[in-house]
């Protein structure tokens, strides 16, 4: 991440975390200083390093939040389910 300013205003949640203990993480960061967005990505232990990501605004957050709330998901906990989605 050099020469990219970052400012995290706040952790919102884990979604998981790598045996490496790297954490795929739902954060709000302002990112060069453009203004604060929400931002899923996978950080290194520190906040060392971040990976590639995504990040939406504000609007797109609460479209996201409509589809993921409409979306039936499988009852199963792993993602074996996803199996026949793929044709594995």
């Amino acid at each position: 991440m050099d020469n990219i300013a970052y400012e995290v205003h706040e952790k919102l949640g884990i979604l998981s975390e790598s045996p490496r203990g790297w954490t795929k993480e739902l954060r709000l960061v302002n990112w060069n200083n453009r203004g604060p967005r929400y931002d899923l990505r996978e950080w290194s232990p520190g906040d060392r390093k971040a990976s590639r990501g995504i990040t939406l605004s504000l609007g797109e957050m609460r479209i996201l939040q409509e589809i993921l709330m409409e979306t039936e998901f499988p009852e199963s906990e792993g993602d074996e389910g996803m199996d026949e989605f793929y044709g594995d």
